[in-house]
């Protein structure tokens, strides 16, 4: 009769470890779902234990957390070189919501824009209402455009926009480049076309005249005639040196680019510019400022070289003929990008704004002796180098500043 009667208290005992075993079980995986949703894998449960049911619960709750954890990993490490990507693209992508919360911007959209950082689209109102405007109005498939004033100077943006869905929320993609940008890339290829026809019709029309005249000299006596050829001649060899000199501009070397030290390369390039110079005020100097001191830059030295020069010779002989301002600085460091950056700047007279407009415009020139493609050169040099070359006017301070940007 007691035995009978100890079969349902142990049928009670049992049910009860049964329900408090899966209790215990309940609250480690809820332990889990809370640590993960929280982003925290710094924990694991206890598997050395002398229950074999708790052994293998916890081993599985640690199996699954080290599932959730590699795939968090993945899903960083994708989302990195993703954002990796998006910066090196030369176009400005903004990832905006309908609050105006800005989830996303790359590199080239902030540089465009002339804000480090970017998180709200009412940030841009301190660049331009317009820009704002634009941001928070333009609708998936739209395009749109919009002026505005930076440091940079003026630039007009670009606008087209699409749809999608970013952790459960409609967001906007918002694309956009600097059409000015774009259209300078055209307007140089097509100068370089035109160059090109130009100066193979010239070339195969003068020098046969160049090749004749130099025979004919050869064989004719002093006097009238002589002199008449060795007048054609000069005036057709002239030609061709003329003609070849604007080859130089559709026909640059490939760079071959390597590492080398900023400071001792401007510090050549000062010594050089000074040694040229001719007339200029006393008290005329060249400043070198670098941050940091053993900085380096990516490129071809030698077209570097060229283009430096070019900039100093500029800035110099502004300071030689106008007679105002005597300094020049050259300043290389790193922006928040990363990208080395070459300031060449003087205080000498400004560029008046219809000059700056076209001072990379090929065979444009102000000077009585230029040729007007030292600037296109340099430009195309560092667009080959794959950086850029920008004008910048301090009208406050009354610098003029050319700057080369390599990424």
């Amino acid at each position: 009769m007691v035995a009978l009667l100890l079969i349902p208290a142990a049928f009670l005992i049992a049910a009860l470890l049964v329900v408090r075993e899966r209790r215990r079980s309940t609250k480690k995986v809820n332990f889990l779902f809370e640590a993960i949703s929280s982003g925290d894998y710094n924990f694991k449960f206890r598997e050395e234990t002398s229950s074999y049911r708790d052994y293998g619960i916890n081993a599985a709750l640690n199996r699954i957390a080290e599932i959730m954890q590699a795939a968090r990993t993945r899903a960083l490490e994708q989302e990195k070189y993703y954002e990796l990507i998006i910066n090196q693209v030369n176009t400005g992508i903004l990832v905006v919501d309908e609050k105006g919360i800005i989830y996303q911007s790359n590199q080239e959209a902030r540089r465009l824009i002339g804000l480090e950082t970017l998180t709200h689209t009412q940030q841009l109102k301190r660049i331009d209402e317009q820009l704002e405007r634009v941001v928070s109005n333009i609708r998936p498939g739209e395009k749109a455009r919009a002026n505005i004033l930076n440091e940079r100077g003026e630039v007009s943006l670009q606008f087209r926009t699409s749809a999608a869905v970013l952790r459960g929320k409609a967001v906007r993609i918002i694309a956009f480049s600097d059409i000015n940008t774009e259209m300078d890339d055209n307007q140089m290829e097509s100068w370089n076309k035109l160059i090109r026809v130009l100066t193979h019709e010239i070339m195969n029309t003068v020098t046969p005249i160049t090749s004749l005249s130099e025979t004919l000299l050869r064989k004719t006596e002093a006097g009238e005639l002589h002199d008449g050829i060795e007048a054609i001649h000069t005036t057709s060899h002239d030609l061709l040196t003329f003609v070849e000199n604007y080859r130089r501009l559709t026909y640059l070397p490939t760079p071959s680019p390597r590492p080398f030290y900023v400071k001792p390369f401007a510090e050549r390039m000062r010594q050089i510019a000074l040694s040229d110079a001719r007339s200029l005020p006393e008290g005329t100097q060249i400043t070198i400022e670098t941050e940091p001191e053993d900085l380096l830059v990516y490129a071809d030295e030698s077209l570097i070289t060229h283009v430096v020069t070019n900039l100093l010779r500029n800035a110099l002989q502004a300071i030689a003929t106008s007679g105002e301002g005597q300094n020049v600085w050259i300043r290389a460091y790193c922006d928040e990008t990363e990208a080395v950056i070459i300031d060449i700047t003087n205080d000498g007279p400004l560029i008046p704004q219809d000059v700056a407009e076209h001072i990379f415009v090929p065979f444009f020139t102000t000077k009585q002796d230029g040729s007007g493609i030292g600037l296109s050169i340099a430009r195309q040099i560092m667009k080959l180098s794959g950086g850029t070359l920008t004008l910048k006017s301090d009208a406050k301070r009354r610098l003029t500043t050319f700057e080369l940007m390599f990424p």
